[in-house]
């Protein structure tokens, strides 16, 4: 099997990196994904242990965001769930908490702190906008402070009216199609983990329209032209831009034309706490020469202070972006709003090169967050990892991998 695996980001016209400045499209800049201390220890490929691999005793874990903070240390922000309730595909949505984990290197060796949002998992809850269930971190440090950015959600039922006519939209549709992105601010993990931080009563962003034909929570009117920020906000992703000093927070929306298509949108503040406003436009969205609308998820979004760009990456869910497999893709941009879609445009296949020497494919490989050196180059992929298919499982069986990135230049 392969020892190495390169994912090449070919950008025409504006590379990636200071040594990868040709306008050549002959030019490539090449990043290796490096060896991950990890291996396989049961017999269906569910369950996994070593260095580069975080989890938690008796939970489902998912995404991670990762930082170094003030003390030299790296902490990771992460996504668990229960495990032996309810099957993952359900689990994430009705009781997911965040978590803290800390460690000594960025590539792994994580240890759990505890839980400090949400801890007590899938209890009934709507004493707040997020009380039942939150997910999907990403941790940024601006002018001194940390901001924690995540989603969250209640369940709405008897609060706003519900169309379904098939009769009773089932709890776990409820609760998705609630979900908004929200904030905390704070000034040290201490502190975040003994719940000193400022925890606001209301959504960041919430979504403006609700256009959906059938199975819908509190709809639009009839007529309604559905926004980016349809039914739902979620996967947000926060960079400054130095420009103009504004924040931009991407998001995903859901849109049905006809059939679901996710949908990102940007949304523009003043500060890292908003208000942020959202354009009317989608944005990182390709359009196959057949008409079709590629749908993509999970942006990360990055500024490189060298190339004067922005980068993102994200979930291919088809391949149609990369014109391959299935896998994580990347984009380019200017001004953080228009973004170009560069020939080769993979940025990590869904694979992981182990320490051994072997290679294996992996199910999932999501939820992308980068750790970043102080120009914006990156050094650290994080990401939702399962070996095997988790959505039916109740028994935990994801888990959160720490990828080294080594960047190779030349032709």
């Amino acid at each position: 099997m392969k020892k190495e695996s390169l994912f090449i980001i070919a950008l025409t016209g504006l590379l990636l990196g200071g040594g990868c400045r040709s306008l050549s499209p002959e030019e490539n800049c090449r990043y290796q994904s490096e060896a991950v201390g990890l291996r396989i220890i049961s017999a269906d490929s569910s369950r996994v242990t070593g260095h580069s691999c975080f989890q938690v005793d008796g939970h489902f874990v998912w995404g991670a965001s990762p930082i170094q903070g003030e003390d030299g240390k790296y902490y990771l922000v992460f996504t668990g769930f229960e495990a032996g309730t309810y099957k993952f595909s359900d689990a994430w949505v009705l009781g997911s908490k965040l978590g803290l984990a800390v460690s000594d290197r960025p590539d792994g060796g994580f240890r759990f702190l505890g839980f400090f949002l949400n801890p007590d998992g899938y209890a009934p809850d709507t004493s707040s906008w997020d009380a039942q269930t939150v997910h999907n971190p990403h941790i940024r440090r601006f002018n001194g402070k940390y901001y924690l950015y995540y989603i969250g959600g209640t369940d709405p039922a008897g609060q706003v009216p519900i169309r379904c006519s098939s009769g009773e939209l089932d709890r776990r549709s409820r609760i998705q199609q609630w979900l908004k992105i929200g904030v905390i601010e704070f000034e040290s993990f201490d502190r975040l983990l003994k719940g000193d931080y400022t925890h606001f009563d209301r959504p960041l962003l919430t979504p403006r329209t609700r256009v959906k034909q059938d199975a819908i929570v509190d709809p639009s009117p009839e007529g309604t032209k559905p926004l980016p920020d349809n039914i739902i906000v979620v996967n947000p992703s926060v960079v400054y831009r130095p420009s103009d000093q504004k924040y931009l927070l991407y998001f995903k929306g859901n849109i049905y034309d006809p059939t679901w298509r996710g949908v990102h949108g940007v949304a523009i503040g003043d500060s890292p706490v908003g208000p942020f406003v959202p354009l009317d436009r989608e944005i990182f969205t390709v359009e196959t020469t057949g008409g079709e609308k590629l749908s993509a998820e999970d942006p990360y979004v990055w500024y490189n202070q060298t190339d004067k760009l922005f980068y993102a990456i994200f979930k291919d869910f088809t391949g149609k972006f990369t014109k391959g497999e299935p896998s994580l893709a990347l984009m380019y941009s200017k001004d953080g709003i228009d973004w170009l879609q560069p020939e080769h445009s993979r940025f990590l296949k869904k694979e992981l090169i182990l320490d051994s020497g072997d290679t294996i494919r992996v199910d999932r490989l999501e939820r992308p967050q980068l750790l970043l050196d102080d120009k914006g180059n990156p050094l650290i992929l994080y990401a939702a990892c399962a070996v095997v298919d988790v959505n039916p499982r109740t028994d935990g069986g994801c888990f959160n991998v720490q990828i080294p990135l080594k960047r190779m230049t030349g032709k």
